[in-house]
């Protein structure tokens, strides 16, 4: 499990760590790690040219250190002072190490072509910062666009605990973090902003995250693998209740993500058409009878309300999406059926009542908003798809490929989370591991090129069985 702290969580745990270290030891440790990799993304350190831009406190220190280190190996290192306090023992250690140091009035308008530098390691704000740049910063970096950027702890102007970048704010090609991600490495739009992040060890005693990420040890620890004894009805029976006249392929696609094998048996109730569409796709597949979690939603159409609301009368969990996401407010849910929501980001606006590009700006905000006010787990699609629970736990899905924005993917992943529901998973389980295998399985068909819904579907098999470390049949 990657978990990500917030700001308050990191500065409380680094004040124990720095308690019980020697002066300096903690920055050291981080100065170190971060010179390394930046020695790493070089592909080595002698001859590099390396321009620090360096903000005041512990972060222009960190970058300052850094750069005092990659110096002693060979590089040519030139210092951006952006502020007029810079932290002075990495000043002086970088001047030592025969470090150039550019002053906050002297930072160039122009470079010509013999200076530009192989990489610029971004220390003008850390953790503590408030969103956005300073003017000085943003002409600096215009100065150095096109040079690849090693960020030290988090891109700067981005905001920390939230994801959000409300404004002018850093792009890495790399961030180089310490201690513990922070929620900005997870979520987007910040996280797109990171690149690759290299997590830097300091022995920290932290508490709980708020935020967390499934790995593939955490996924094969939490799916419903069968036993021997086990048999269709006692690994869980889904039923999907979607697709209409007018869009039978969500109710195929529905189907095949729940006829996985993660549940014992799948039942569709729906459109007669669509049924005779998906008894020749899927043979297995039964009709109307008791299950274990619905889904429910997805090419619905004018019916969704009334296939949302027999489903929540069975009193079982329920996977709601696309068209039944609009009947929810108001429904009928007296018989306590656990809820998991699928909506993308116009749809969740639609449910909060707020500009699309709201959502966009602030996932984390709006899942949580979503899940607190419509008591259900809800997990919102996106590069960086958002499951949170009422209580404000969140998980945040890395999986994926961007060919995964294709018609019907969400099709099948609301019966993939149906599925795992009916065998027994706990709503958030059940969809932070739902979009865990989708992605996984999408990775797995596209094999880096263009796929569509029904591939994805296939691949799920080959997914789970990759997380529980059975490549073979």
């Amino acid at each position: 499990m990657r978990s990500a702290h917030t700001v308050e969580q990191v500065r409380a745990a680094e004040a124990e760590r720095m308690a019980a270290l020697p002066d300096g030891a903690l920055m050291a440790a981080a100065a170190h790690g971060l010179a390394r990799a930046v020695s790493a993304f070089l592909g080595g350190t002698y001859g590099r040219r390396v321009t620090l831009l360096v903000g005041s406190g512990d972060n222009g220190g960190d970058a300052l250190h850094a750069g005092a280190m990659l110096a002693r190996g060979g590089a040519a290192v030139e210092a951006w002072l952006l502020s007029a306090r810079p932290h002075a023992a990495g000043l002086a250690a970088l001047r030592r190490a025969g470090g150039r140091v550019v002053g906050s009035g002297e930072v160039p308008a122009d470079l010509p072509a013999h200076r530009r530098p192989d990489v610029v390691v971004d220390g003008v704000v850390g953790i503590g910062g408030r969103p956005g740049l300073r003017d000085d910063a943003q002409a600096a970096l215009a100065v150095l666009a096109g040079v690849p950027v090693v960020a030290v702890d988090v891109p700067s102007g981005v905001e920390v605990d939230t994801g959000r970048t409300p404004g002018p704010h850093v792009r890495a090609d790399l961030t180089v973090t310490f201690g513990t991600l922070k929620p900005a490495h997870l979520l987007d739009p910040a996280s797109a902003a990171c690149g690759a992040v290299e997590l830097v060890d300091l022995g920290l005693a932290l508490p709980p995250a708020p935020v967390e990420a499934l790995g593939a040890a955490d996924v094969a620890g939490l799916l419903p693998v069968p036993g021997g004894s086990d048999h269709k009805y006692t690994r869980g029976v889904v039923g999907v209740r979607a697709g209409s006249a007018q869009y039978p392929g969500a109710g195929l696609l529905s189907v095949a993500g729940a006829a996985c094998g993660l549940a014992g048996m799948v039942r569709y109730v729906g459109d007669a058409e669509v049924a005779d569409r998906v008894r020749e796709a899927h043979p297995e597949v039964v009709g109307d009878g008791r299950v274990q979690a619905w889904v429910v939603g997805s090419g619905g159409g004018s019916g969704a309300g009334e296939e949302l609301a027999a489903a929540l009368a069975d009193g079982v969990p329920v996977l709601v999406d696309a068209d039944a996401l609009t009947h929810l407010r108001g429904a009928d849910r007296s018989a306590g059926s656990p809820l998991v929501l699928t909506p993308h980001a116009g749809e969740a606006a639609a449910l909060l009542d707020v500009p699309r590009a709201d959502v966009e700006a602030a996932m984390l905000e709006h899942a949580r908003r979503a899940a607190a006010e419509l008591d259900a787990v809800v997990l919102l699609k996106g590069r960086r798809t958002v499951v949170a629970e009422p209580r404000g736990r969140v998980r945040v899905n890395t999986t994926g490929t961007p060919w995964l924005g294709t018609a019907g993917a969400g099709d099948v992943l609301g019966g993939l989370v149906g599925a795992l529901l009916a065998a027994g998973l706990e709503p958030f389980d059940a969809a932070s591991v739902g979009a865990w295998l989708h992605g996984a399985a999408a990775v797995l068909a596209s094999a880096g090129g263009p796929l569509v819904a029904g591939q994805v579907a296939a691949a799920l098999p080959a997914a789970v069985r990759g997380a529980l470390g059975r490549d073979l049949p």
